[in-house]
């Protein structure tokens, strides 16, 4: 008799586990976009399953201002020309510097990001133009910028972040492409005036989205991921640290 392994944990698990493996290992964030706009129902969908994200306290501390329509290209072009004439000011700080491993990482992210569309090393220019082509939304029909309450500190910056990774699976899971963006979150300032976001709430980051170009050569290429020994420290006896070193 043949059988069909149910063992949890693997990939090819039958059922939800196994979509969301699927899921997982196949989202990749877009950074061109076709010009349709989502449906409404199909953005109301998106919406409930990333409400399912959980929180601190179930405080559930996001709140989302998403555009569409004449709205977001407004967004792109109000946006594009605050940026050129103000510097940056995050309500959250960005990080101070890349070290080790993390400045690897990144570095090898923007070397695939620069060869998919043929930016030199050396084109300054061609960096740049790639670099505000985030305030553009790289031409996507949507964003949503999530925000957090002022008064929740860090913690709520981190169920927001927790909530940015549900939207993106659930857009995937949709047959939708999306970019997480923190580059929008370089201007809160902008867009607390431009889309009437209340003064004692902090601009998390920023997500565009809707369907994704195909035919664009800067959606080829894929980030790796860590191997588990570089991201997990197993503890199995009844000697803590502290005791061993002692």
């Amino acid at each position: 008799m043949t059988t069909t392994s149910t063992q949890p944990g693997t990939d090819t698990d039958a059922g939800p586990r196994g979509e969301l493996s699927r899921i997982l290992a196949e989202r990749w964030t877009c950074r061109q976009f076709r010009p349709d706009p989502v449906p409404r129902p199909v953005v109301e969908q998106l919406l409930r399953l990333a409400q399912r994200t959980p929180s601190w306290c179930n405080a559930q501390p996001w709140h989302v201002h998403l555009t569409e329509g004449a709205a977001t290209d407004h967004l792109r072009t109000r946006l594009m020309e605050h940026v050129q004439s103000h510097p940056a000011a995050p309500d959250f700080p960005f990080p101070v510097q890349y070290t080790g491993v993390h400045r690897e990482r990144r570095r090898e992210c923007g070397y695939q990001l620069y060869d998919s569309l043929g930016i030199a090393k050396e084109d300054q220019e061609g960096r740049l133009r790639q670099l505000l082509r985030n305030f553009e939304l790289f031409d996507a029909p949507h964003a949503a910028i999530i925000t957090t309450e002022a008064d929740l500190g860090v913690y709520g910056a981190v169920d927001c972040g927790a909530y940015v990774n549900t939207f993106l699976l659930a857009a995937h899971s949709l047959g939708l492409a999306a970019a997480p963006q923190a580059a929008l979150a370089s201007y809160p300032d902008f867009l607390r005036g431009h889309l009437g976001i209340p003064g004692h709430r902090r601009v998390v980051a920023g997500i565009s989205f809707g369907y994704a170009d195909p035919d664009h050569p800067v959606n080829a290429f894929r980030t790796r991921r860590a191997a588990l020994e570089e991201a997990v420290t197993w503890h199995t006896g009844s000697v803590s640290a502290e005791e061993a070193g002692g």
